[in-house]
């Protein structure tokens, strides 16, 4: 037989080419911006324009592939296979685009990703530093599923304008926010003060489309400027207590600070306050680098840091006071020219007053005047305002605030503390309805339900968000606790070194919200392929089910027994305060009532009725127990069929949901036992207590399990505003509503 030589070369030239890699070259920058940068607006544009392509390189080298970065040039290179070119708006435009393949950009952080076929190209066009961000990271995406050469034209733009963390700083002991009686606020001070921190967290960010940091603290200024008419209240140095926390300490902040606690200060950083300065510019220009917005909201009136100098005091009829904060706010704005806006609370600790320092007077004598004043210096200088909704009135909000010189925000408690409940909660109504034509709200979305746990659905997540008021209405929304940090996470019995970021150990939640806030019509598959790739020994689909399920069972738990503020319920451990209630016992629950508008009859409304034989028309508490009980069987059932995981992270993934689905074993149980115990007082039938005494029995197991599971990966903490999460020792307690049941009356 002949031998084929040009068989054999196809053979072997089609074999390689198999096995070839992509070269991809990623090009942005102007050549006018060759560094050393002098405009800042230039050095930003390059910083978020080199962080979209190192993302992009990043996907890319990770699927096997070959990526070059060619920063600042504008030629078409022809030694790749494929180019990628990133542009913000205006920036090296390219022929071909606008000759036919038109972008479509929609304002503010939109972007348009377009294919060219001569040379083969790929064009992604931002309307500005944050359109070229996340237009790179569709990119990035797409070469991480192994879809970069099938990428379409595309168009983004943000579904919600600002979408935000609320981040309760904790600066300084002597600097406290609103949750520094907790561990992970004590154990977060020095990470404040880390750029590394901050590079990882708005970098994390970035990638999931959050665009606004919102920074919580009592009183900032001492740790953050150095007021020319009162320059001995900056601090130097930055300290914390070695103090034990407690739960006697108030539940409005105005003890935060004691004075025992300068004599139990450690410094942790030692910082001029010329080096604070120096450090929170630095954070607010990356941020902006990033496409992010920074602001500074404060609760009032609070004066820790100055200790009385100058006769600073927080008295609301103080003009000592009130020309202090003036200043500090004036200089705040002049010292920070990255700072985008500042936010204020009128409380916790204001006086109701008729006279010339009522609350709204001060704040704006106060806040607003010190943003004239800034102005005055620096007459195009934008500083947004947010005055929270929140006891404060209307009418009384708009009369002092009405010669505000740029844009002024409300901002309200969307689900007051709760967000993992409704998706649509009832409370803003009629806050909405009063709101003027030419005035917009941030939407608070206080997370004080989740601290611990892995939270995944996309399905409640991408509802929540769509139920949000429409951009008539909404200037935004920051989302975030009260009472725990999310900083680093200091819980962990497993713990990375460093510690992990909260937004980076929970990215699955962190994605949902952020990315869903951009786009909620993105398909469940993004988040599929989202676990697939980040833990390839599971069945994504499983665990992807596995998730939703786990995550319904704290939503629905809280919608059915509704407590209102955080104080009142946590519900991983089935406790408030203990100057409210302390653990929530099964009496509590036959008392309880749901959330308004739920549809949820409460235990003691289901017992009238099925008592009086009327048809059921709501969700009864019954069926409330039967629904957690098959979102945590088919829980367990899923993660039950893996293996056990190589990997650390899937393990301890599977760990959370399997506790959260042991957790709401526990809560069906109690409310069935509660259900009996309701039915008991209608009839006294010796049946209901039995009948109660082995629910709650079953409930003790559960809850033991949970324990034992959840225990296994956190270890107890203090909360601020809950008090001590002790899972373990919360058995006692839970014990203890067998015992309510066999002398139940």
């Amino acid at each position: 037989m002949k031998f084929n030589w040009l068989a054999a070369f196809l053979v072997v030239v089609l074999a390689g080419s198999a096995t070839a890699k992509l070269v991809v070259g990623v090009e942005y920058g102007d050549a006018s911006q060759a560094i050393p940068l002098r405009d800042p607006g230039a050095v930003m544009r390059r910083a978020a324009e080199d962080f979209a392509a190192k993302e992009i390189q990043a996907a890319i080298k990770g699927s096997g592939d070959e990526c070059h970065l060619f920063p600042v040039e504008r030629s078409w290179r022809t030694k790749t296979d494929l180019t990628i070119r990133l542009l913000i708006n205006g920036e090296g435009f390219p022929p071909a685009l606008a000759a036919g393949k038109a972008a479509k950009l929609a304002g503010p952080q939109s972007y348009s990703i377009r294919r060219l076929t001569e040379p083969a190209t790929i064009v992604v066009l931002g309307e500005d530093v944050a359109g070229v961000i996340y237009g790179g990271l569709e990119v990035a995406e797409a070469a991480r599923a192994g879809r970069l050469q099938q990428l379409a034209d595309s168009d983004g733009k943000p579904y919600i304008e600002r979408r935000g963390i609320k981040f309760n700083i904790p600066l300084d002991a002597r600097t406290p926010s609103y949750s520094d009686g907790g561990d992970s606020a004590q154990a977060n001070i020095p990470e404040m003060w880390s750029e590394a921190f901050w590079t990882e967290f708005l970098d994390e960010m970035a990638r999931q489309r959050f665009n606004t940091l919102s920074l919580w603290n009592l009183h900032p200024f001492p740790s953050m400027v150095r007021v020319a008419e009162y320059p001995e209240v900056a601090l130097a140095d930055v300290k914390r207590t070695t103090q034990k926390f407690d739960t006697t300490f108030k539940l409005t902040g105005v003890d935060m600070w004691r004075k025992p606690m300068a004599d139990h200060l450690e410094t942790v950083r030692e910082m001029s306050i010329e080096q604070k300065i120096a450090f929170w510019r630095k954070v607010m220009a990356h941020a902006h680098a990033r496409g992010i917005e920074v602001y500074i909201i404060t609760w009032n009136i609070f004066t820790y840091g100055t200790d009385g100098k100058y006769g600073i005091t927080s008295a609301q009829d103080n003009p000592t006071t009130i020309d202090y904060f003036r200043k500090s706010v004036r200089d705040l704005i002049l010292t920070y020219p990255d700072l985008d806006g500042i936010g204020v609370t009128a409380g916790e600790n204001m006086q109701e007053r008729k006279d010339e320092y009522a609350k709204e007077k001060w704040l704006w004598n106060t806040y607003g005047m010190g943003v004239v004043d800034a102005k005055k210096q620096q007459p195009a200088r934008k500083v947004r305002f947010i005055h929270r909704f929140h006891q404060a009135g209307m009418k009384e909000i708009l009369d002092a605030w009405k010669e505000y010189p740029n844009t002024f925000d409300f901002s309200y408690k969307y689900s007051v503390a709760h967000m993992y409940s409704m998706v649509n909660p009832p409370f803003g109504r009629s806050m909405l309805a009063e709101l003027p034509k030419d005035k917009r709200t941030w939407m608070t979305v206080r997370n004080d339900d989740i601290y611990s746990f892995r939270w995944g659905d996309p399905v409640f997540a991408r509802a929540y968000v769509k139920n949000l008021p429409g951009p008539d209405k909404l200037a935004g929304y920051y989302m975030g606790p009260d009472g725990y940090i999310w900083g680093r996470e200091f819980i962990s019995t497993e713990p990375e070194e460093p510690r992990q970021l909260v937004i980076k150990k929970q990215w699955y939640s962190f994605m949902l919200w952020g990315r869903l806030s951009f786009n909620p019509d993105l398909p469940d598959e993004i988040f599929r392929d989202a676990l697939a790739r980040r833990y390839p020994e599971a069945n994504a689909a499983a665990l992807y089910e596995a998730s939703c399920r786990a995550s319904r069972i704290i939503p629905q738990i809280t919608r059915f027994y509704w407590q209102d503020i955080d104080l009142k319920w946590f519900p991983e451990a089935c406790i408030s305060h203990p100057s409210y209630k302390g653990f929530h016992t099964v009496k509590h629950f036959v008392e309880g009532k749901p959330m308004p508008e739920s549809g949820i009859y409460s235990i003691a409304q289901w017992a009238d009725r099925a008592a009086r034989g009327d048809a059921m028309q709501q969700m009864t508490p019954l069926q409330v127990a039967d629904e957690l009980t098959t979102h945590a069987a088919a829980t367990l059932k899923l993660i039950d069929a893996f293996a056990v995981p190589k990997d650390k992270e899937l393990r301890l993934l599977l760990g959370d949901l399997r506790a959260m689905a042991q957790l709401g074993d526990y809560y069906a149980e109690k409310i069935r036992g509660a259900c009996e115990l309701a039915m008991l007082t209608k009839d006294a039938k010796a049946s209901h207590r039995d009948a109660a005494i082995a629910h709650l029995e079953k409930a003790v197991d559960n809850w033991e399990k949970y324990a034992r599971t959840a225990t296994a990966q956190y270890r107890p903490q203090l909360l601020t505003r809950i008090g001590l999460v002790d899972l373990n020792a919360l058995t006692e307690k839970v014990k203890a509503d067998v015992e309510i049941a066999k002398t139940w009356k």
